[in-house]
């Protein structure tokens, strides 16, 4: 009989298989200082188990201490380097960390480690695809479908990445071949289907694409608890609503009076809206100023403000009370914690006047931002409700209690009331920095728009600003549309409600008071 490993000699120890399994709770549970202080007794005891230290390095990465994570993963590296599946993992993390050559690197050697795994091979064309290295991809493709020719996975990215081409006829038929196997994994089922629809959109045949669409979205209900997910975001709404009907005026201008926890050499502003709304777009050209420092799609809020005073969907919302009674000290500490969180991916302190955080959800929680940040200047990207409805509907997004919203349009357009009520209300209650900006205004007039929104930011524009695709090409984009952030501007998207104008016709009155609103 073989010696044992060290990690079967831990399975033998009930009391640190207990600790194991009490960190890994904590981790799950949101709490990584905790775990992590289980982990570190429990690498000490079991120095050669891989996964300990993965999970270590997790653990770091969700306490903010990044150095501690890239040791504990390059350790786990060295005690496993014939692992792909866990070179995979820690691609994944690295990228949530925002440590994009790390995360690279993981991807490459899991394929290394293991010429022949499909699922490596199909990680990293889905990572090169991000890095739009398309010709990388497909090859990537290419070699795991000449070793597993049935793989689904691979099969539907190479449909996809000849949609990424522009070579949308082929991919309708390679998606459509695909489907009639029968015999697909449910979350590539999905995803072909919904890919379907997108080909079809762009191809002009707008009720098929529909129909393909509602096919995606009826299998992916079938994969998910939607309707816990739907309860949870609607608890989740009614608690903003009565928080929104309770603030005044006078609260708002009370918060600013405070002094910030903390003072910085620079200005915070926060760049939100609804999600399709040219948040991407804006924050690609105020990005590309050389003192502003544009975070995209940044976790930092939700993980460092939101979820420690709200930290379960189904927990009680804020109130005004709980956000009067925030005292210095804890509005201190989410402070430092968001500043330290945020700039993960900058190389130490950014040489900029102005962060800017871009992230269109959590302007849900403008009077939180306000409370913590009271010298935050907000943005408010607008664009044509319909449209906003339409491309929501569109996306093809990992389920949350927010995304489950664009499952279908009904839901879609009540999510978009949801959260363009929490704008108004604060609009009306004022109090504090804020513009509007309206992406059919970017489009039409670039430089015009663009600069009347970068001297909102107490800056002058800067000639880099309107060539910002040129600089949007060389970094990876964490937003949904990523595919599209390297284009020029243009005007086609403008208008594309209409092509859905018979699916939409049965919410144009909910919209209509959105519409005039915002000048539509």
């Amino acid at each position: 009989m073989p010696p044992l490993t060290s990690l079967e000699k831990l399975h033998r120890s009930p009391q640190d298989v207990a600790r194991w399994q009490k960190a890994q709770q904590q981790l799950i549970g949101g709490r990584p200082g905790p775990a992590l202080a289980g982990y570190r007794d429990l690498v000490k005891r079991w120095p050669s188990v891989a996964q300990l230290w993965f999970e270590l390095g997790v653990a770091a990465g969700g306490d903010l201490d990044f150095a501690l994570a890239d040791q504990a993963f390059r350790h786990a590296m060295e005690l496993a380097p014939n692992d792909a599946s866990l070179h995979i993992l820690m691609g994944q993390h690295y990228h949530r960390f925002r440590r994009m050559d790390q995360a690279s690197a993981c991807f490459e050697r899991a394929v290394a480690a293991d010429p022949a795994s499909a699922q490596a091979r199909n990680s990293l064309a889905t990572w090169l695809e991000r890095e739009r290295r398309l010709g990388d991809a497909w090859d990537c493709v290419e070699a795991c479908l000449a070793r597993h020719p049935q793989d689904g996975q691979a099969r539907y990215f190479r449909a996809f990445l000849l949609h990424r081409q522009g070579r949308n006829a082929e991919a309708e038929t390679a998606v459509r071949d695909l489907l009639k196997t029968g015999l697909l994994d449910p979350q590539v089922k999905f995803s072909s289907l919904h890919l379907l629809g997108v080909v079809l959109d762009e191809l002009g045949q707008y009720a098929e694409a529909m129909r393909w669409l509602g096919e995606a979205k009826l299998e992916l209900r079938r994969l998910t608890d939607t309707a816990k997910l739907e309860r949870d975001y609607d608890h989740a709404d009614r608690d903003r609503r009565a928080l929104l009907a309770s603030l005044t005026p006078d609260a708002i201008r009370r918060w600013r009076q405070e002094a910030p926890g903390e003072p910085r050499a620079r200005g915070l502003a926060f760049l939100g809206g609804h999600p399709r709304s040219g948040t991407t777009l804006l924050e690609q050209v105020l990005g590309a100023h050389p003192e502003i420092r544009a975070f995209d799609e940044s976790e930092a809020f939700v993980l460092e403000v939101l979820t420690p005073m709200v930290p379960a969907p189904a927990s009680k919302g804020l109130t005004l009370e709980t956000l009067d009674s925030l005292g210095a000290g804890w509005r201190t500490n989410l402070r430092r914690r968001y500043f330290k969180s945020v700039l993960r991916e900058a190389d130490g302190e950014p040489n900029a006047r102005v962060l800017l955080d871009k992230n269109p959800s959590p302007t849900t929680s403008l009077p939180l931002w306000l409370r913590v940040f009271p010298e935050l200047k907000v943005l408010i990207a607008l664009r044509d409700p319909r449209d906003v409805i339409v491309s929501c509907y569109f996306q093809n997004l990992a389920l949350t209690t927010i995304n489950v919203n664009f499952l279908s349009l009904e839901r879609t357009v009540k999510h978009y009331a949801d959260l363009m009520d929490v704008w108004l209300r604060m609009r009306e209650l004022g109090g504090f920095d804020w513009i509007e900006t309206r992406y059919e205004d970017l489009v039409e007039n670039l430089e015009a728009e663009g600069r009347r929104v970068t001297e909102f930011l107490d800056l002058a524009w800067h000639p880099e600003q309107a060539n910002f695709h040129a600089s949007a090409r060389q970094k990876i984009v964490f937003a949904p549309n990523y595919e599209s952030v390297g284009q020029p501007v243009h005007k086609r998207a403008v208008g594309r409600w209409e092509h859905y104008a018979d699916a939409l016709a049965p919410f144009q009155d909910r919209l209509a008071p959105y519409c005039r609103a915002f000048g539509y």
